[in-house]
């Protein structure tokens, strides 16, 4: 097990490097110079050669990136160009309300979708598995945006049940927290929801359909334990491995869902980085990004000899 977590560490340095290669090569190449956003519109050539020197974007591409990767070795992520503060010191300040949004998001999702699929598969061809199929088919194709704008016009502007925006942080006041945090939550992982319950569903229709759960009916166990402890239990890993692909899903929709309800998390600072052209900030949150995508599959994949002994990690 030691030498598995050390093989997948070690494995997840060059898709970091990747990663960072990708975006910085792909940033540097989009046309205009971020050296305009610090200048007004008549601002002299002098100017602007000035700001980019003080930018560094007066060498070339190779000495930009050779100190990009050098910054990076020394866990220094460089400077904002708008916000005249570290790269790291920004994204560790709105990170935790990003992860608060998303890991809120996933366990809603895991929990109704996996008992909706469980729900679907025991009544296999009734009405309760069509309207839950229906609800999930329903989740799957609604867009996080335009269900959070719904949800705003209906639960706090229609009916002023929860704010519309903003966000309290949890240590400050935690009914607070949960009544901002609420339909973001809801409208983040409606779309994942559907996923998982679908994904349930069918692997339970599949191991419900095992001689081992005959046997287990035939033995006089309780319905409810033959198909939680015999059934879910058994039907588990495909599932798991659903759940650290919705991680990735849930980072980048909480992009779009933290801009729809005003939150300041990691999604929004790179929305406004984008929008300002600060490169620096760009890549550090993306590259933070794929960290915590990279450590959720680890920990999926230790999941996995949890779950199913004969799954082998060595």
């Amino acid at each position: 097990m030691i030498r598995f977590i050390l093989r997948r560490l070690l494995a997840s340095i060059p898709v970091l490097m990747l990663v960072s290669l990708i975006t910085f090569g792909l940033l540097w190449l989009v046309p205009g110079d971020p050296a305009s956003m610090f200048l007004d519109a008549g601002a002299t050539a002098e100017a602007l050669d000035r700001v980019r020197r003080e930018m560094g974007l007066d060498q070339s591409f190779p000495v930009r990136m050779g100190h990009w990767y050098m910054r990076l070795l020394q866990g220094d992520l460089g400077q904002s160009l708008l916000l005249n503060r570290s790269v790291v010191g920004a994204i560790l300040e709105r990170l935790p309300v990003t992860l608060s949004l998303t890991g809120l998001a996933f366990v809603v999702s895991v929990l109704l979708g996996v008992a909706a699929g469980v729900v679907a598969a025991v009544r296999h061809g009734r009405l309760a598995d069509q309207g839950m199929m229906t609800l999930a088919l329903i989740g799957l194709s609604i867009p996080e945006f335009w269900l959070g704008l719904v949800l705003i016009w209906l639960i706090a502007v229609l009916v002023p049940i929860f704010p519309a925006g903003d966000y309290v942080p949890f240590t400050t006041d935690a009914w607070q927290w949960a009544r901002h945090i609420a339909l973001p939550t809801f409208s983040l992982a409606c779309v994942q929801m559907g996923f998982v319950a679908r994904m349930t569903r069918s692997s339970m229709l599949e191991v419900l359909g095992q001689d081992f759960i005959r046997t287990a009916r035939a033995k006089g166990l309780p319905e409810p334990y033959v198909v939680v402890r015999h059934g879910l239990h058994n039907a588990m890993v495909p599932i798991v491995t659903v759940m650290g692909i919705m991680v990735g899903a849930l980072l980048g929709g909480a992009v779009v869902t933290e801009q729809v309800f005003s939150i300041p998390g990691l999604g929004r600072l790179i929305i406004g980085a984008v929008l300002s052209r600060d490169f620096p900030v760009i890549q550090g949150g993306l590259l933070f990004l794929a960290l915590i995508y990279l450590a959720v599959n680890l920990m999926v994949d230790l999941l996995y000899a949890a779950i199913d002994p004969r799954v082998r990690l060595e």
